[in-house]
């Protein structure tokens, strides 16, 4: 280690290191590339700061004159990326280093200055770092180290691409860190990729995951859940404590009700803007806020003072996001509490996560309102202050009250002020009401029936039931076991309601046609009775399904219809042939000039054909007399104008619009049947535009 670092770490208050920090720093892995796993709140941020001193130093204990940055700390989130900036701050700061982040949600052009400026380190998220690679506003040529910081979250939120391009960028001969709490397999090929025969760092702290953070698996009613987490603060009062939901909606909704009750509450989420974030985490650092609402990405890495309690208002996806939301606790030695709100249906789920994180859970209900006021008690009874004396500027007050009120006043003043200052806990239903059923009671003394029918005559309990009770002016209070065999049906009935019930009944024996009633002397031997057979039962008609398959024998293989034999040949169906066995059809050729051929039309004349036909020749426009005849030009008619162009052929009296071009019929003569259909079409009397000549329609008045 260097020792302007050890230096540093003095100063900070450090007396041990951390067991990740001590397998880092070995001498024996000053040139090696590391792969790093280790617990959350382990201190890997100063394990890495630690590290890199050797390579970025060398044999000085300070820096020269910064110009391209010698290291890249890249890192999942803004909040993680500065918290990072901020400690390796003071554990360079005797080593003259210079700093510099680039984290989304911040002025580009000010990062753009700072890097020109020159930098020694470089604390950055991938996307913006990006950017700044593309844009050519950092030089990435003299990197000599590169730190990836919580790799494994990196690549669950979809910067694999964003990495590869900026380890693609950096020098080959750099030395290449990489820091995860969990090493998936996306962390293992992005490993070895990049790396250079990396040295594995497991801590041992691994083995016994989160030993001093106490897991706790409170289950709640289903609507109790907010009223749970209200509860679970009030009962720690924990001087900082977050509490983590999977949604921006789920935030917004959990800090608007905290707000409201009092809590003095920030939220974190990813829909804050950079400076929103940052003066959240800053009112939980100086104390104007106490709690925190936050989502998984938000939250990701950060280290607030005094976290001693984690509230899992909604439970996350997997184990590995579990470990890193409980992380926030129990950081360097301190003990912490993570609390899990379990609502009945998510039971399940939790205790499978806590087994896929080798954790083991307490397993209790949420706070009541009882225990929260009985634990109110106890530290008001423990706070030092009851064993201090008296001071001078206290002694007048406190004998004025002593002259004015009784001892008793004073203590029942004293209890409402106290509790005016906390947020009253809430009411919560029993986690398991909606389960627990009632316990039924001893049946009691009772007489035994027989009805005719059972299963032979499709005979239910459910039959049965109502049956009696109509028959006998009974309620299914009064009905106990209802034993169903094969050929009658055996009902326990109170022994106080028979009587009543033979009286409705006035001597019937018949309750239905076909169920003949019939007390018994003794209750029936039900469990050596013989089990309902149904050999007697004639077998449904199944003719129409078809043939089924044969059963399989013992080898495995089983019988195959003789139609799914390849060749065979069935009444009715073609060979099942391969297409390699098929023989290729060969086809004459066709004779075009026999006019019996039925496969295919004759060709018009002068087309190409198979019989060497000569090609066919296009006729041009003016043709109309068909083909191999050459048509005139057209003639004028007579009594045209000059100047007109001449008379086109039929397809010119059919004007698009307007008057219709071409000569008038002969005078005296009656219109054609042709022009009176013509004129009787309304919607070729007037179409704007089309026929050239064709006039506007006049616009309507007023």
């Amino acid at each position: 280690m260097k020792q302007v670092l050890a230096d540093a770490l003095k100063e900070r208050g450090y007396e041990t290191l951390t067991q990740v920090q001590e397998a880092v720093t070995q001498p024996e892995l000053n040139d090696r590339d590391l792969l790093v796993s280790a617990q959350t709140g382990s201190g890997k941020t100063v394990g890495f700061g630690l590290a890199l001193g050797p390579t970025l130093l060398g044999e000085d204990e300070a820096f020269q004159q910064a110009n391209a940055p010698l290291a890249l700390i890249i890192a999942p989130t803004r909040e993680l990326a500065l918290q990072v900036k901020r400690e390796l701050t003071w554990l360079y700061n005797g080593a003259g280093a210079f700093l510099a982040s680039c984290v989304g949600g911040m002025d580009m052009r000010d990062e753009r200055r700072a890097l020109s400026r020159g930098s020694h380190i470089v604390v950055a998220t991938p996307g913006r770092l990006r950017d700044h690679i593309m844009r050519g506003s950092i030089d990435l040529s003299q990197v000599r180290g590169v730190v990836l910081d919580e790799a494994d979250e990196m690549l669950d939120l979809g910067f694999a691409e964003d990495l590869e391009f900026i380890l693609g960028e950096c020098p080959e001969d750099r030395r290449t860190l990489m820091f995860s709490a969990t090493v998936p397999r996306g962390i293992a090929k992005l490993a070895e990729n990049y790396q250079n025969n990396a040295e594995r760092v497991t801590t041992v702290a691994e083995t016994s995951q989160h030993s001093d953070i106490e897991y706790r698996m409170m289950s709640v009613a289903p609507q109790d859940a907010e009223n749970a987490i209200i509860n679970v603060l009030r009962y720690y009062e924990a001087p900082n404590a977050i509490i983590f939901a999977n949604t921006r909606a789920m935030v917004a909704r959990l800090t608007a009700r905290l707000s409201n009750r009092g809590f003095p509450v920030v939220a974190l989420s990813g829909e804050l803007t950079q400076s929103e974030r940052t003066n959240a985490l800053q009112s939980m650092r100086d104390g104007r806020a106490r709690v925190c609402v936050a989502t998984d990405v938000a939250a990701r890495g950060i280290d607030l003072p005094g976290l001693d309690l984690v509230v899992h208002a909604e439970l996350p996806n997997n184990h590995e996001t579990l470990l890193h939301r409980s992380g926030r606790t129990g950081r360097a030695g301190r003990k912490g509490v993570s609390a899990l709100i379990v609502p009945p249906k998510a039971r399940s789920k939790a205790q499978r996560i806590l087994r896929f994180a080798k954790l083991t859970a307490e397993m209790c209900n949420a706070p009541s309102a009882d225990e929260v006021k009985l634990r109110d008690e106890e530290r008001m009874l423990a706070d030092s202050a009851w064993q201090e004396a008296v001071s001078e500027n206290e002694q007048a007050p406190v004998q004025k009250l002593m002259d004015q009120f009784s001892p008793e006043q004073i203590a029942a003043a004293y209890l409402r002020l106290y509790h005016e200052r906390h947020s009253a806990p809430e009411e919560l239903n029993a986690a398991d009401a909606g389960k627990q059923q009632k316990p039924r009671a001893a049946f009691g003394p009772s007489v035994w029936f027989s009805i005719s029918g059972g299963h032979d005559a499709g005979a239910e309990p459910r039959t049965y039931l109502p049956m009696i009770c109509k028959a006998g002016d009974l309620t299914k209070d009064d009905i106990g076991a209802i034993r169903v065999q094969q050929s009658e049906t055996f009902v326990e009935l109170k022994q106080e309601a028979v009587a009543g019930f033979l009286a409705n009944l006035d001597g019937k024996t018949e309750l239905e046609p076909g169920a003949v009633l019939k007390q018994l002397a003794s209750a029936p031997d039900i469990a050596n009775s013989p089990r309902p057979s149904f050999k007697g039962k004639p077998r449904p008609d199944r003719s129409d399904r078809g043939e089924r398959r044969a059963p399989r024998d013992r080898d495995g293989q089983s019988e195959r219809p003789a139609w799914k034999d390849k060749g065979h040949k069935d009444e009715g169906r073609k060979p099942r042939t391969g297409k390699s066995d098929k023989p290729a059809r060969s086809t004459p050729p066709i004779d075009w000039n026999d006019a019996s051929e039925p496969r295919r039309k004759k060709p018009k004349a002068g087309t190409p054909g198979k019989s060497g036909d000569a090609p066919y020749k296009k006729r041009s426009t003016d043709d109309r007399s068909g083909p191999g005849i050459v048509a005139e030009p057209a003639k004028k008619r007579a009594g045209s104008k000059p100047g007109s162009k001449p008379y086109a052929g039929k397809a010119a009296d059919k004007p698009r619009g307007g008057k219709p071009k071409g000569p008038p019929p002969p005078a005296g003569k009656p219109d054609s049947k042709k022009n009176k259909a013509r004129a009787m079409d309304s919607s070729k009397r007037y179409n704007p535009n089309k026929g050239g000549d064709a006039k506007p329609r006049k616009p309507r008045k007023g």
